[in-house]
């Protein structure tokens, strides 16, 4: 096993390993036991009582925080014709058809989220194999696959993330950086945690939440009372 450093062992008695804190008491924990250089990112992390091989226990979709990720996020987008000049007016930072296809077999990946018009998908579907295991293939049920291409770009750029069931029922999502405020970390922590408390599938039984954890990029994870939001 990895020797901790010193930093970390004293991030470490702080936290009480035995307690589930109140939302706000592990957003300002994670805060002071972030031992990062660099401003760090603060993720929550879900634990659900979810089966993901039920179709109707996957969990997936969108959210824009209120207060942002700190996080400039790339856009490209596949359109063309008038939803191509919108998509460029509202800040797209990539913006084309099959140039853009081209470059990202070739191995392209400058970019964060990837936006498409539903007639450009027969065309970005041959990309699944590439895009698909980034994370970077659009989807309906993230809004990034709409006629509504400057929404889309907007909300990304305003702070949006996307939040998604792994197979073992857990799902990872940044809420913001360490020099956010405690209040604006803890009101974008509340947003993410309110969609998919409401996402909670009919078919889940018994204790939806089992674990729900609050953490910096290098910091301890800090469990966090579902109750307390």
């Amino acid at each position: 096993m990895a020797k901790k450093s010193k930093k970390m062992q004293e991030a470490l008695e702080k936290v009480d390993t035995t307690k589930a804190y109140s939302v706000e008491d592990a957003v300002a924990l994670a805060k002071d036991t972030n031992i990062a250089k660099f401003d760090a990112t603060l993720e929550v992390a879900y634990h659900l009582n979810v089966d993901p091989k039920k179709a109707d226990q996957q969990i997936r979709g969108a959210v824009v925080l209120p207060n942002g990720t700190g996080k400039t996020q790339t856009v490209l987008v596949f359109a063309k014709g008038d939803k191509a000049k919108e998509a460029e007016e509202a800040g797209a930072d990539y913006v084309g058809e099959s140039d853009l296809a081209d470059r990202i077999q070739g191995g392209w990946f400058d970019f964060d989220v990837v936006v498409a018009t539903p007639d450009m998908m027969a065309q970005v579907g041959k990309l699944g194999r590439v895009l698909g295991p980034k994370g970077l293939m659009p989807n309906p049920k993230t809004g990034t696959v709409t006629m509504d291409v400057a929404k889309a770009v907007e909300e990304v750029k305003a702070g949006k993330v996307t939040y998604r069931v792994d197979r073992n029922g857990n799902i990872h999502a940044p809420i913001g950086k360490v020099s956010f405020d405690t209040d604006q970390l803890v009101e974008n922590f509340k947003t993410i945690h309110d969609v998919i408390e409401k996402a909670k599938p009919s078919a889940a039984k018994g204790t939806y939440m089992q674990n729900v954890t609050v953490t910096t990029t290098f910091g301890p994870g800090i469990h966090v009372d579902p109750a307390s939001f």
